[in-house]
């Protein structure tokens, strides 16, 4: 069953015509009157009628905050806490920071802990911990933290973060070895709602394909899909896909593994490994043309939003086959589009620890044509 398969449901008939033909016939019943359009009566009565539909709107949306399919917000986080779920707060990312003397030195050099490193602009990674490189060595590596929660710190490859902010004396560098991940936003309503109507497998420990699911997502927001699977018996693979088709780095899978790896979640006779997944790449090659008389600006921008929006559809779920048919299906939504020619991709099967992902783009308009 699937949270999206649940029948819709009032808890109040809403009806706004309903209403105002029972209140006039309550009126006519009782005074024997029949009011005419332009009656202040008649006016009085909508005037209630508006009132009414009003308070019944308010219960229905009452009701379904009760509801895990309608409920938002702190409804949402309420109703979540009945079965031990918690929002995800935001993180920040994190990268590994290596430190270079400019030479080796008889005494221990100390870094302190929050010297700052910056990629340009505002935003800052501050060192974890305090980093002593000992004698005779030249460098040293620490853990290091964005300042700025969220997003923002994503996403920055090794040897783009090497500003020093914050100079230690005998210190000449300072930069990310590793790429900067692991940044999240709060989490969203939809993702929260989705974890806890999967709660339940969480109430085992991670033995169940399911408990391990619930797990990897509870750890931060910017997992959106997991592959859990068995490649020999005793054996458990956890494939993590982060938002936008972002693969994770090690220093994330680490996380992963350590947090699944604890002893009220896995179970003793499981091998567990985390991995990233396997990239399948694809190429867009294709033509559309557009009938006479349509503004070929606004359909080439549009046709352009509808390939993007194809290729988020793609990278956001494992296991997602390349569907040529669903890009001409987005390509052929735009209004003004006639027909569409697909060179690439063609149809590819795409394995549960797998994730297409579109490596060229090329969408060119043919031309227009009469209808």
């Amino acid at each position: 069953m699937k949270l999206a398969d649940l029948p819709n449901i009032d808890f109040v008939n809403v009806n706004a015509d309903e209403v105002e033909a029972a209140l006039f016939e309550s009126y006519t019943n009782i005074t024997g009157r029949t009011l005419a359009k332009a009656d202040p009566i008649r006016l009085f009565i909508l005037f209630v009628a508006d009132v009414i539909v009003k308070i019944q709107n308010n219960i229905n949306n009452t009701g379904k905050m009760n509801l895990l399919k309608y409920s938002t917000g702190d409804y949402l986080d309420n109703l979540a806490a009945l079965l031990g779920v918690k929002r995800i707060e935001a993180k920040a990312a994190t990268t590994t920071i290596q430190a270079t003397l400019s030479a080796e030195r008889d005494v221990e050099t100390i870094i302190p802990a929050g010297t700052r490193v910056s990629a340009g602009g505002d935003l800052y990674f501050a060192t974890d911990e305090a980093l002593t490189i000992t004698v005779g060595a030249t460098t040293g590596t620490v853990g290091a933290t964005c300042l700025t929660i969220g997003t923002a710190g994503n996403d920055f490859q090794a040897g783009e973060i090497s500003n020093i902010v914050d100079p230690v004396a005998f210190v000449a560098e300072m930069v990310n070895t590793t790429k900067s991940e692991g940044g999240s936003d709060v989490e969203k309503d939809d993702a929260l709602r989705q974890r806890v109507f999967e709660a339940p497998e969480g109430f085992s420990c991670a033995g169940p394909a399911g408990a391990y699911a619930f797990f990897t997502k509870s750890l931060n927001s910017s997992i959106v899909d997991v592959s859990v699977s068995s490649p020999e018996p005793g054996d458990v693979l956890v494939v993590p896909l982060l938002s936008g088709g972002g693969i994770p780095e090690t220093e994330f899978l680490q996380e992963v593994e350590e947090a699944l790896s604890a002893d009220d979640v896995r179970p003793l006779t499981d091998n567990l490994s985390v991995e990233a997944p396997t990239v399948v790449d694809y190429d867009i090659t294709a033509t559309y043309y557009i009938e006479n008389g349509i503004d070929a600006t606004t359909v080439q921008n549009n046709v352009s939003e509808a390939v993007s929006r194809f290729v988020e559809w793609e990278q956001s779920k494992l296991g997602r086959d390349v569907v040529p048919s669903r890009l001409i299906q987005y390509i052929m939504a735009v209004n003004g589009v006639k027909r569409v020619e697909v060179t690439s991709p063609t149809y590819t099967t795409v394995d549960t620890t797998e994730v297409a992902k579109a490596e060229n783009i090329s969408v060119t308009m043919g031309g227009g044509e009469d209808e």
